[in-house]
This record gives C-alpha cells, structure tokens and sequence, in this order.
C-alpha cells in the first residue's frame, strides 16, 4: 500500500492569517494520525509565512509516523533539518517568492550540488528525496546523485486528469519504469486529490509514498478529516 503523508502548510497558513494559535497545528497533526495519516510533510520557507521554524522544531515532539521536511537546502533549510533529524527531506528547488512548487529539479545541471547536499543528509542517516518532474533523463540525473528516492511533481497529470486520464499518466508512467530499473524508490505529490489519485496510485508500480496538502485540507473544509483521511487510505489500498 502507498503511504499518506499529509502536508499540514495550509493548517498554518489559516493560523497565521489571524494570529495566536488557532488551529493549533501541532494538536491538527496529532490528530490526522489518529485518523490515520501514516506521515506529516511541512515546508519551511525563509519568510515562514505558513510553517514558521519553531514549528519544525516543536513538531517532532507529535509526530509519531514519519515525519518528512520539503524545502529548498538553503544553509538555513540545511541547518534546520540537521538539527531535527527527520525520517525524510526532499529537496524542492523552488524560490524564496514562489506561491508553491512549481517545477522538478534540473538533475543534470545541478548534479554536483545536490551531490554534495544528499550526501550531507545521508551521513545524518537522513533517507533523502528529490523532486523531480516526469522525465527519464531526471530521473536517471536524480538516481546519480546518491538520492534514496525521487519524488514525482504531479500538478501537470493533476490539470490534465479530467481530459484524458491516460494521456495524463504516460509519462509519469515511463519516468516510474526507469526508476524501478534504477532502484530508486517513488514518491508523489502536488495537486493529488480524491478525484484523481486512486488512478494515479492504480498506473504507478511501486509508489511508495504520496504527499497532499492543499486538497486534502480543502475537501476536509466539507467532510472532515477523520472521514477524509480514511478516504484516502482507501484509494491508497
């Protein structure tokens, strides 16, 4: 079964919105793995506009799953995972202005960084992913840099899901068959939401992990988290 690891940035972004604690985002986390989340995900960034660093640092003391740190490895970003020592960090390079991820690693031109950034987290025992859009000569760059897994930027098979499923998947489909020629385990996120990830998960062998945030939070706005989270696991199963 794929894993569920819910991204709790919108839990803190409508916290912040108003000041104080409410909701309280390490209650919200307790919470969605009661119900059933097998991971919490959080994305720092620099301006802490939804997850502040406080936040990272105080979660471990909840999470009781698998906690996954995303974020672009700025020294800042380094500094702060090393100190928490996650299960898991995937490194995202998006900019310090970006709205949300937008775009996959180039794992060819910045081989030598993430080298040297992978090899960083590794030495801490730190299982390292890399974000990477569905193309083979990505994910064959991701598997050279000594990554334990890449994780699959679904916002164009999301956009597309609704006019042709299979069009949509293909080429998440041939990145995923490479990867599993190279060993190098799968995850998934960006713009998955009950609509569209049982066929997503059903058309991807060996997804190991999936990781939703905003649409998750949005769908629980109508049906609750303890009903959502179960839904998930369903698709997921």
């Amino acid at each position: 079964m794929t894993r569920l690891s819910v991204n709790i940035n919108k839990i803190a972004t409508l916290r912040n919105s108003r000041g104080g604690n409410v909701p309280d985002l390490l209650k919200v986390a307790a919470d969605l793995q009661s119900f059933g989340a097998q991971g919490i995900t959080i994305h720092p960034r620099p301006d802490q506009r939804h997850i502040r660093y406080d936040d990272a640092l105080a979660l471990p003391g909840v999470v009781t799953t698998e906690f996954n740190i995303e974020g672009n490895p700025i020294p800042k970003f380094i500094d702060l995972v090393l100190q928490i020592q996650p299960d898991q960090v995937t490194l995202v390079p998006d900019a310090e202005d970006a709205i949300t991820s937008n775009a996959g690693w180039d794992t060819i031109k910045h081989k030598d960084f993430l080298v040297e950034v992978v090899s960083e987290f590794k030495s801490h025992d730190i299982r390292t992913s890399i974000f990477v859009d569905p193309i083979e000569k990505m994910v064959e760059g991701a598997k050279n840099t000594g990554t334990d897994r890449i994780e699959l930027y679904t916002e164009v098979y999301a956009q597309n899901f609704k006019k042709n499923p299979e069009i949509a998947i293909a080429p998440y489909k041939q990145a995923t068959l490479l990867a599993n020629d190279l060993d190098i385990g799968i995850n998934a996120g960006h713009d998955l939401n009950l609509e569209n990830t049982a066929f997503f998960v059903k058309n991807i062998p060996n997804l190991l992990e999936v990781s939703i945030g905003h649409a998750l939070v949005s769908e629980s706005l109508y049906l609750g988290f303890e009903n959502v989270i179960p839904m998930y696991l369903q698709r997921l199963g």
